[in-house]
């Protein structure tokens, strides 16, 4: 059963739409990363919660971080919850390795 994948804002599907444009390698990773995770929601990797950083907790209200390794640099975020019926994959960002360290504070 495939599980529906959404983008956490309008705003970010609008940004991923215009990288067909301006990037479209990373428009195509980003949309196969996108029918994998319909296929299979648990296919990135699951961070633990202590480590999801607050201010994405903050941000998006979420318990729970699912990494997705693009390109050798880049990172897609996603989160997973539910609706009654389905399981739901919620797309939050997309970013270059520097930005990910950054986020997660690596060393």
């Amino acid at each position: 059963m495939e599980s529906k994948v959404n983008f956490i804002d309008p705003e970010l599907k609008q940004t991923f739409e215009s990288l067909e444009e301006s990037d479209p390698r990373l428009f195509k990773e980003i949309d196969k990363a996108i029918r994998d995770i319909s296929r299979n929601s648990f296919c990135g990797r699951n961070v633990k919660k202590k480590l999801i950083p607050k201010e994405l907790i903050q941000k998006y209200q979420i318990d729970n971080l699912w990494i997705y390794n693009l390109r050798k640099d880049w990172r897609l975020l996603y989160s997973l919850g539910r609706d009654e019926i389905e399981l739901i994959a919620v797309i939050l960002d997309w970013m270059n390795h520097k930005d990910y360290e950054r986020l997660f504070k690596f060393t």
